[in-house]
């Protein structure tokens, strides 16, 4: 085993090494920023390679501090959660404007609209109710006594 001075040679002072999830986040701010248009494909590639061969921090951070951070604050989870969070909100709002309870004012036509909405969703949900409860079978109303008989 290699002797711990000896290891930590050419490092910087202070320097903090990097871990496989920080080089992954790196990764990702990158292919971000060339998804958004920032950087170039040859850019993104050359990158790549520099955050593979990254041991330290500060090496990371030198690949990406031309790049905005993420937009989303710490501690906020990635995947469907945001975009249930929004969808919650967005609902919650529509349905105080449907109301009439909520604190921005809302025109008539946008009340009509979460109403027809609202109406859709509710037919759409008994529906697929109905249907789950019946059955999905392709034996029409007969088993209902409700056909031609």
């Amino acid at each position: 085993m290699a002797d711990p001075v000896s290891a930590g040679e050419g490092a910087p002072p202070g320097a903090i090494r990097c871990s496989d999830g920080e080089r992954e986040q790196t990764r990702s701010r990158l292919a971000q920023a060339a998804g958004d248009g920032r950087i170039t494909v040859e850019e993104l590639d050359d990158r790549l390679a520099l955050v593979a061969g990254a041991r330290f921090r500060h090496e990371l951070d030198a690949v990406a501090a031309d790049l905005p951070r993420s937009e989303r604050p710490p501690g906020v989870a990635a995947g469907w959660l945001p975009i249930l969070a929004t969808a919650r909100r967005q609902l919650s709002a529509d349905a105080t404007a449907l109301v009439g309870r909520g604190q921005v004012a809302v025109s008539r036509r946008r009340r009509w609209a979460v109403f027809v909405a609202a109406v859709a969703v509710a037919l759409i949900f008994t529906a697929l109710v109905l249907a789950a409860v019946h059955g999905f079978g392709d034996e029409g109303l007969d088993h209902h006594e409700l056909g031609p008989g």
